[in-house]
C-alpha cells in the first residue's frame, strides 16, 4: 500500500497566526515546522501500523516547511517545483492520498486561517462546485483513481473533507471562533488575512496520538474495503474559475477561467498558466 501525504501548515495544532507561524522568517516559523513534522510522523506511524508499505510526503506549504532531520526516516520527501504544477508528483502508482495540516477553504464559517491558495482568493469553483485547496488536489487524485482516506486539520476542514469526500477519516485539532457569514467577501486581502486568527486548540500531544490511531484505522479500512471512500460525480467537460479580490476595494473582482473537454488535471494547469483567461465575474460562462 503506497500513500501520498500532502502537507500544509495552517491546519496544524499549535499554529495560531499566519505571519508569525507560517511565513519563513516569522518568529514562530521554526517551531511550527517542528509541529507539522511531528504531526506527519504521527500519521506515518499510523499508516505503517495499518499496513502501508511505502509513504511519500509532499511539502505543500513550502519547500522548507518540513524538518528533514526530524521527519520519519522511512518516508520519501517530495519537494521543489513541478512543471506542469499538477498533480504535484502524484501518479497511478499510489494507492491512497492523505492530508496533514490542511485548512478550510476561503469564506468558511468558524475556520482557522482559512484561505484558498492565498488570502486574495474569494472562491474557487469546478463545474459549479465551490472547493478549496483540499478539493483542488483531491480531484487530481480522483482523476487518477486514488481515494482520499485521511485528513487532519482544523474542524472546519474536517467538515469540508467529509462533505466532499465521504468516507474519509478525519482528525480536528482546533477550531476557529470567528463566523464569516459572508463578511469576508468585501474585505481586502490584508483584512481577510487578519480575520480568522481566533481559535480554540487541543493539546498537540493528544492530537498527535489521535492522528496516529486514526491514520492506522484509515489504512486498515482501505485494505479491508476501499469502496467506502467516495468522490462527487464530477463529469467532463471541466470548467474552472478562481475569483480574486480586487487590488483596489472600489474595483470589481477578477475571475480567472479555464476549461478542458476531458481532463480535470489539464484544466487545473491551464488555470495556473500565464495564458489563463481573465474575465469579469458577470462575463463567466453559464454554469460556472
Amino acid at each position: 500500500m503506497k500513500i501520498m501525504i500532502m502537507t500544509d501548515m495552517e491546519g496544524v495544532t499549535g499554529v495560531h497566526d499566519h505571519q508569525k507561524c507560517c511565513v519563513s522568517g516569522g518568529c514562530y516559523y521554526q517551531d511550527c515546522r517542528r509541529l507539522l513534522t511531528m504531526e506527519v510522523n504521527a500519521a506515518v506511524a499510523g499508516f505503517f501500523a495499518g499496513g502501508a508499505t511505502e509513504i511519500t510526503v509532499a511539502t505543500g506549504h513550502g519547500y522548507d516547511s518540513l524538518d528533514r532531520e526530524l521527519l520519519d526516516p522511512r518516508v520519501l520527501m517530495l519537494t521543489g517545483h513541478f512543471n506542469p504544477i499538477w498533480p504535484w508528483g502524484l501518479d497511478r502508482s499510489f494507492d491512497a492520498l492523505a492530508y496533514v495540516g490542511q485548512h478550510a477553504k476561503a469564506g468558511t464559517d468558524y475556520a482557522h486561517l482559512a484561505h484558498t491558495s492565498s488570502f486574495n482568493v474569494l472562491d474557487f469553483r469546478i463545474n459549479g462546485i465551490s472547493i478549496g485547496e483540499y478539493g483542488g488536489y483531491s480531484f487530481c487524485a480522483r482523476e487518477l483513481g486514488i481515494p482520499v482516506i485521511f485528513a487532519a486539520g482544523d474542524r472546519a476542514l474536517t467538515l469540508e473533507a467529509q462533505a466532499l469526500t465521504p468516507g474519509v477519516f478525519t482528525v480536528a485539532g482546533k477550531h476557529g471562533l470567528v463566523a464569516d457569514q459572508g463578511r469576508s467577501k468585501t474585505m481586502t486581502t490584508e483584512e481577510y488575512a487578519r480575520m480568522n486568527l481566533a481559535s480554540s486548540q487541543r493539546s498537540p500531544q493528544v492530537v498527535r496520538e489521535e492522528i496516529e490511531r486514526t491514520a492506522r484505522a484509515a489504512a486498515e479500512q482501505w485494505k479491508q474495503d476501499k469502496s467506502v471512500f467516495h468522490y462527487p460525480d464530477l463529469q467532463p467537460p471541466f470548467r474552472m474559475v478562481r475569483i480574486e479580490r480586487p487590488e483596489v476595494p472600489e474595483e470589481k473582482p477578477c475571475a480567472l477561467y479555464a476549461e478542458d473537454p476531458a481532463s480535470y488535471i489539464s484544466c487545473l494547469n491551464r488555470l495556473y498558466s500565464p495564458e489563463v483567461k481573465r474575465l469579469a465575474p458577470e462575463d463567466l460562462p453559464f454554469g460556472v
